[in-house]
């Protein structure tokens, strides 16, 4: 895989950053949606292989790893989670875990502590309430410990393919860097992005922004020159243009864009 080529710029020129005119990008409704389309479209073929980045086999196990996942990587999270569902393999386990054990074991992902409190509370919450089984809506998942809406909506696309949106930090950023949404509360942002785009697209949409944002469009310093939406982004510019420059910043494998 390599990098995808920036846009093709005049000699002696640089990319030009896209027109901004009113109210973020001044597009029509019919606009925006086409071009948020397009975004998500172009986005599919440079990470075709995106995916959640969490490793689990089941909604138990995705919930706990999300639950861990508040302020630590996915790395680290995959890391811990092996030894973790040894010992504590399903939520009746889980609710009858030592604490001291527990925190022990997932000390590395950070505030130990308070996600050992929300996995203990959210394992006797589903052994009380729930039989043992995870429950599969929105409404029932954000009553556990631990899981708020973002948690919630990570659980129900992967585990149980209900589609729905995931505003974490990247999507967030993203999404306003498009020109999607100027809101920064996740929950009005998550409605906004979601009317762009047919419920179907929305598990997937998430995977790929989320990847997009980890390798090419950095929250510091987004690699504008080499990244493969750079005519279709309002924010262009925001970081180094120049396609050299812009490529030694790019952290992972992107798949090359053929079609502008």
């Amino acid at each position: 895989m390599t990098n995808p080529p920036a846009r093709p710029a005049t000699p002696g020129s640089e990319l030009r950053l896209p027109r901004k005119p009113r109210d973020v990008t001044g597009e029509s409704r019919t606009a925006l949606v086409r071009r948020a389309r397009r975004i998500g479209r172009r986005l599919a073929q440079m990470y075709p292989d995106a995916q959640c980045e969490l490793d689990y086999r089941n909604p138990y196990e995705l919930l706990v790893a999300t639950i861990l996942s508040a302020q630590c990587t996915d790395v680290r999270v995959n890391l811990v989670t092996p030894a973790l569902f040894e010992a504590y393999p399903n939520p009746e386990a889980m609710a009858a875990a030592d604490r001291t054990e527990l925190e022990e074991l997932i000390r590395s992902t950070g505030f130990f502590r308070a996600k050992a409190n929300s996995l203990l509370g959210m394992a006797s919450r589903v052994v009380d309430e729930y039989g043992g089984e995870i429950p599969g809506t929105l409404d029932e998942l954000v009553t556990l410990p631990g899981a708020g809406r973002k948690t919630a909506n990570v659980v129900l696309g992967n585990a149980f393919d209900v589609p729905g949106i995931t505003v974490d930090t990247h999507i967030g950023r993203l999404s306003r860097r498009f020109g999607w949404t100027t809101q920064t509360d996740p929950v009005k942002a998550e409605h906004e992005i979601g009317a762009l785009f047919p419920p179907k697209d929305w598990v997937m949409l998430c995977h790929r922004m989320i990847f997009h944002g980890r390798r090419v469009c950095m929250a510091r310093k987004p690699a504008c020159g080499a990244c493969g939406l750079a005519d279709l982004c309002p924010s262009f510019g925001e970081g180094p243009t120049d396609p050299e420059v812009a490529a030694k910043l790019v952290k992972g494998p992107v798949s090359e864009v053929t079609q502008w």
